[in-house]
């Protein structure tokens, strides 16, 4: 029974992390605007390190929701 509720905020905390990383992950430009801007970006120059180092987080944290689900799928099972 303990170890269900530990499991259950590990997977709400893990849950609310994914969001937060998807949501802080600069989007691919498209439409009109992305011409206008992939030029820029070009020019100026891209933050490519943190949308790598977002996104090895972004693998890592999905990975670590699909365990704490499988195991809560376990636990609760009859």
């Amino acid at each position: 029974m303990v170890l269900k509720v530990i499991l259950t905020v590990i997977h709400v905390i893990l849950c609310i992390g994914l969001i937060a990383v998807v949501l802080l992950q600069s989007g691919k430009s498209a439409g009109l605007s992305g011409a206008i801007a992939g030029g820029a970006e070009t020019f100026f120059g891209k933050k490519k390190g943190l949308d790598e180092f977002l996104g090895k987080i972004t693998v890592y944290v999905a990975i670590a929701f699909a365990v704490t689900s499988v195991v809560l799928v376990i636990i609760t099972g009859k």
